[in-house]
């Protein structure tokens, strides 16, 4: 019978960030590991009630090299971008904004939501470009919830968001082998974790849940051991995030929003911005985030 011991691979603890109206829980990247499969950034953000009147505002700012990965429990966010999209972002629709050679975009709560105090609870995942596609062109891809395959067994429903898991395959586009699943388990319920893909890791974000019997915590990222066959299940009832996919055979960079194989490829990008060579989304491009002096990873100003 298989062991906790053997379907952990390794645990990476959250590095929380208390921004006052909501915190942010962030696993990758971490100094223990940089990447999952192609994902090299995850954050777990809420569940958060802003006050009346507020809402979330992630200024214009710029992303290479990498493809950002947006999915909502609850709430809502606007995005627009520097190639002209423009989408309300709502729960259980999956948000693909490729930059490859340079894209800018923003995130806020829709105004109409900001008078009753927005809601904000879900997921922002950067994924990690190819070796030859990191400079395709920018693109966006938004697939409504109810455009993404479903699974239901042993009291588990999951819904397949990236690849191929179950049996069931998502029609989001992929750059490399990627899979990424919410799952959702009913008191006594389980699933088994398919072990196909060259990495995966699992993150509880609701309720509590088990991986071959060992519980597990809260926003941590659940690293499983390759080709082993894990089973999630759950007491109570919970709610987690299965991510990974194809290894990378090279490093990646990555300083603030940019992400390269190439660390003069990310010089060039932070030049680029400084001298504001990146266009502005449209709609919204009356102010933005500067670079940072201190090397570090995204912002939620």
């Amino acid at each position: 019978m298989a062991t906790a011991e053997t379907a952990i691979l390794q645990t990476i603890t959250p590095v929380t960030h208390d921004l006052g109206a909501f915190k942010v829980h962030r696993t990758l990247p971490s100094r223990p590991r940089t990447m999952v499969g192609p994902f090299i950034f995850v954050d777990e953000f809420g569940p958060a009630r802003l006050p009346a009147g507020e809402g979330m505002d992630v200024r214009p700012h710029p992303h290479i090299n990498l493809a950002t990965v947006t999915y909502l429990f609850d709430g809502a966010i606007e995005h627009r971008d520097s190639i002209g999209s423009h989408q309300v972002i709502e729960p259980g629709a999956i948000n693909l904004m490729t930059a490859g050679s340079g894209i800018t975009h923003s995130e806020r709560s829709p105004k109409q939501l900001r008078p009753d105090g927005p809601s904000l609870y879900g997921m922002q995942t950067w994924l990690a470009l190819p070796d030859g596609k990191e400079e395709v062109d920018p693109a966006f891809d938004h697939i409504p919830g109810d455009g993404l395959p479903f699974v239901e067994d042993g009291g588990a429903r999951a819904r397949v968001l990236m690849g191929t898991l179950w049996g069931a395959t998502a029609t989001t586009p992929q750059h490399s082998p990627t899979i990424y699943a919410d799952i959702e388990l009913a008191a006594g319920g389980s699933i088994p974790i398919d072990a196909d893909a060259d990495e995966r890791a699992i993150t509880l974000v609701a309720g509590e849940a088990e991986i071959d019997g060992q519980p597990i915590a809260p926003f941590a990222l659940y690293v499983l051991r390759p080709g082993h066959a894990a089973r999630l299940s759950s007491r109570s009832g919970g709610k987690a995030m299965l991510l990974g996919g194809g290894a990378f055979a090279t490093p990646r960079h990555v300083f603030w929003n940019f992400v390269s194989s190439s660390r003069d490829r990310i010089d060039q990008a932070k030049a680029d911005w400084e001298a504001m060579r990146f266009a502005l989304p449209p709609g919204d491009d009356q102010e933005f985030i500067p670079l940072p002096e201190v090397p570090k990873t995204v912002s939620y100003p």
